[in-house]
């Protein structure tokens, strides 16, 4: 677990000490002291606090818009060209549908 997703006040080992986490990036060591977390550091969380949940909030995209607004653009870009390149655009077409294709 990285430092970012531990709430403050969250216990957590860190090297083999325990500390609280008192801010963004630090943390207050169980024997004392201050110390600057790096945000790429791996945490093993104490007292049972647990793992946050998965990151749900990413934007999902949906295949159909997808299509829809590449088609839109590539008619677009077919009617810009005039006719110079066709060949060029259908066969990148292809490619890009043949890559979301799997």
């Amino acid at each position: 677990m990285k430092i970012n997703l531990l709430p403050i006040g969250a216990r957590f080992e860190y090297e083999g000490q325990i500390y609280t986490k008192t801010g963004p990036i630090t943390a207050a060591a169980e024997k004392g002291g201050q110390r600057m977390i790096p945000r790429h550091a791996v945490l093993r969380p104490v007292d049972g606090c647990p793992l946050p949940p998965p990151d749900t909030v990413g934007s999902k995209l949906d295949e159909k818009s997808v299509l829809e607004a590449f088609e839109a653009y590539h008619a677009i870009a077919l009617r810009l060209t005039e006719g110079l390149g066709k060949a060029e655009l259908e066969l990148a077409r292809a490619r890009f549908l043949a890559t979301l294709a799997g």
